[in-house]
């Protein structure tokens, strides 16, 4: 396989990223790849992107605006709208790139776009088959349980302040950070100690443009944030969920809901046994796992032989 540096436009921004390409002349199907919450690309996508390249499937993994080494301003801000909108400018992009089948393009997510995916498959019917792991499927009741009554107090206070300091002045914003050690003294965006200390690992070894740090705003959006709304739409987009075992920071139980409400007979429930949110980033047999059956899904409904 090999690796191409790629950009493209997303309503008016450079968006970057890398481009896998299998060893083949043919044309090939392809995957659009993209993080979740602050991830960057080197977060764990290229592990999937060459898991889907030596199957004979293209996979596209980029940065959305406002993060990694994308344009876009104000830095570090998850706008969920704009991100959708980056998958989708993201698949234009693939239909005009010479080598790619424009006929067979799917979509994975994880966490954050692990729900964006979904609202792909409802809305856009470019994307042949999604792969959806650990989704985040519904912001509002995520925020209310992971913080806790008083927690969630706290955030909706920060959140208050941060709209009438943009009003006073739209160039002031506040900041939190992804994920503090010290939840109970410190207001982060996703309050476990384990995100932020298996995130500064992967900074260190092998995704040094992540930051531990998120608009006040993005949390704002995530709490309107419902892929529900979408996913009765599903009615026959190949899709898979992948969930961790008792996964509570994207919340397992609302994640089995989502799927359940998906009306498509063409979809695919695995449950990683003895797996946690944040193994699927640190643990390599956890990972190979979760790649195996994304591989093969895509494999199944993106390959030639297997539409044939």
């Amino acid at each position: 396989m090999r690796r191409d540096d790629v950009e493209f436009q997303s309503e008016g921004t450079t968006v970057r990223g890398w481009l896998y390409r299998p060893d083949t002349d043919d044309p090939t199907p392809a995957v659009v790849l993209a993080g979740g919450w602050c991830y960057v690309r080197e977060l764990v996508m290229p592990y999937y992107a060459e898991a889907f390249a030596r199957a004979g499937i293209a996979a596209l993994v980029f940065d959305y605006r406002n993060l990694g080494v994308s344009d876009g301003e104000p830095r570090q801000h998850l706008d969920p709208t704009a991100q959708v909108r980056d998958y989708r400018n993201a698949l234009s992009f693939l239909e005009r790139t010479p080598g790619i089948d424009p006929d067979r393009l799917g979509a994975w997510g994880i966490s954050y776009s692990g729900g964006h995916v979904l609202i792909l498959a409802a809305t856009d019917p470019r994307v042949k088959a999604i792969v959806s792991q650990i989704p985040v499927v519904d912001g509002h009741r995520n925020m209310r349980r992971v913080h806790g009554t008083l927690g969630y107090r706290r955030l909706w206070s920060a959140i208050l302040e941060d709209r009438r300091l943009r009003y006073d002045d739209p160039s002031q914003r506040l900041y939190l950070p992804h994920a503090s050690e010290d939840p109970e003294h410190e207001l982060s965006a996703w309050p476990f100690p384990e995100t932020k200390s298996t995130f500064l690992q992967l900074q260190a070894t092998e995704a040094p443009l992540y930051q531990n740090l998120s608009t006040m705003e993005s949390v704002d959006l995530l709490l309107d944030y419902d892929v529900n709304y979408f996913v009765d739409r599903i009615y026959d987009t190949p899709s898979m969920m992948i969930v961790a075992e008792g996964d509570d920071l994207t919340l397992w139980d609302l994640e089995i809901e989502t799927f359940n409400a998906i009306p498509s007979a063409r979809k695919e429930l695995v449950v990683l046994p003895h797996t946690s949110h944040m193994t699927l980033y640190s643990d390599r047999s956890k990972l190979a796992a979760a790649a195996e059956h994304a591989t093969a899904w895509f494999a199944q409904h993106l390959l030639p032989d297997a539409t044939a």
